[in-house]
C-alpha cells in the first residue's frame, strides 16, 4: 500500500438520511495538519480477499480542527464497495488514510465567494464556508436539499447560520431549482467567484447558466464522478504503445485503455475505474490524451504529460505510455 497513516473512528453519526458522518483520529495520537478548504483525502477500502479500493472523500474540517479528519459519506444505491464499507465502520474501527489533494481551492484574488451546493456536494463547500467565516471574508452559501432530513452536517451549518450567509433551499422541484440558480447568478460583482458541487444534473444546471454570464476563470467546480464522454471528440479507435516493452494494442470504441491493456496481457493497477481515485495515473511519453477524469487539475491536464487510462482516451491515433 502506498504512503498511508492509520486512523480510528472516534465518532460516527447519521448526519442525514443515508449520510454517515465520521471523525477519524490518528492512531499515533499526533495532530493532523490544518486542512485547506476544498481538499479531499484518500481512504483505503480494505476488504478480506478482495482487491484494495481507493476512494476520495471531501474533508469538512473547520480551520482550527487538527485533532482528526471529519468526512461525511452518502450510501450510494449502486455502491461498488466504498460507501457501503464506510457505513459499516464502527466506533473504534481502524482506517488507513492516504494523500490529501486539493483540486477545488478558494481563489485568493476573490473579493466575494458564492458557494452553491446540493446533496452531499455540501461537504467541500462547508469547509470553505467555515474557513471564510474564520477570516471574515465575504461569502454566501446556498444549499439545496430534497427535504429537511436530507440536510447533511446540520450541526455545523447552524454555527454559520447566525452570520446570515447561509441560505437553505428545501424541497424544490427541478424547475424551481433552475429558477433559483438563475436568480443567484444574475447579479455578480467583478470580484465574485462561483463554486459549485453536487449531483450531475445540479452542476449541469449551474454551468449552463454561468456559461452565459460568468468568466470561466471565476467559476470553480468539483464533481464526484468524471464527466460523461463527449459526443464527438478524440479517436474512436487508436493504438497504445508501451514505451518500456514496445508492446502495443488497439483500443476500440467503447473500450477503456485499461480494458484493452488487460485483454492484451498488460494489465495495470486500477481501483475506481471512474477517473476519480488516481490509482492508474500514468505518464504520457507521446501523443495527446483526451482527459475525461475528475482527478487531474486543469493545469495538469493542459500539460498533457499524464493521464488516467481507466476513463481517458486519445486525441491522436497513437498514444505512447510509460509502461
Amino acid at each position: 500500500m502506498k504512503d498511508s497513516r492509520a486512523f480510528f473512528v472516534e465518532r460516527k453519526w447519521m448526519t442525514a438520511t443515508d449520510v454517515a458522518g465520521l471523525l477519524l483520529v490518528p492512531e499515533d495520537g499526533c495532530p493532523v495538519p490544518r486542512v485547506e478548504p476544498g481538499s479531499h483525502i484518500e481512504v483505503f477500502i480494505e476488504r478480506p480477499g478482495q482487491p484494495l479500493l481507493v476512494r476520495q472523500y471531501s474533508l469538512c474540517n473547520g480551520p482550527n480542527e487538527t485533532n482528526g479528519y471529519v468526512i461525511a459519506v452518502k450510501l450510494e444505491g449502486q455502491s461498488r464497495g466504498g460507501s457501503k464499507w464506510i457505513h459499516e465502520l464502527e466506533v473504534g474501527s481502524l482506517v488507513n488514510l492516504g494523500a490529501i489533494r486539493n483540486l477545488f481551492p478558494l481563489a485568493p484574488a476573490a473579493t466575494k465567494h458564492l458557494l452553491l451546493g446540493a446533496g452531499i456536494g455540501i461537504t467541500p463547500l462547508l469547509a470553505m464556508a467555515q474557513s471564510l467565516h474564520g477570516t471574515e471574508a465575504e461569502f454566501e452559501l446556498h444549499y439545496f436539499a430534497r427535504a429537511n432530513e436530507h440536510i447533511a452536517l446540520r450541526d455545523r451549518l447552524r454555527l454559520l447560520e447566525s452570520t446570515g450567509c447561509v441560505h437553505l433551499h428545501i424541497g424544490l422541484d427541478a424547475s424551481a431549482v433552475g429558477q433559483a440558480i438563475a436568480t443567484l447568478l444574475t447579479h455578480r460583482d467583478a470580484g465574485t467567484h462561483l463554486y459549485h458541487c453536487g449531483p450531475g444534473p445540479f452542476m449541469d444546471a449551474v454551468e449552463k447558466v454561468a456559461a452565459g454570464a460568468w468568466p470561466a476563470e471565476r467559476v470553480h467546480a468539483e464533481r464526484f464522478q468524471a464527466l460523461p464522454p463527449p459526443t464527438a471528440a478524440g479517436h474512436d479507435t487508436f493504438v497504445v504503445r508501451l514505451h518500456r516493452t514496445g508492446a502495443s494494442c488497439t483500443v476500440e470504441a467503447g473500450q477503456s485503455i485499461t480494458e484493452a491493456l488487460a485483454a492484451a496481457g498488460h494489465g495495470i493497477d486500477v481501483s475506481c475505474e471512474q477517473g476519480v481515485c488516481g490509482t492508474c495515473l500514468t505518464k504520457v511519453i507521446d501523443g495527446t490524451p483526451e482527459h475525461r477524469d475528475a482527478y487531474l487539475s486543469k493545469t495538469e491536464k493542459a500539460r498533457g504529460d499524464q493521464m488516467l487510462p481507466c476513463v481517458s482516451r486519445s486525441c491522436s491515433p497513437l498514444l505512447v505510455l510509460d509502461l
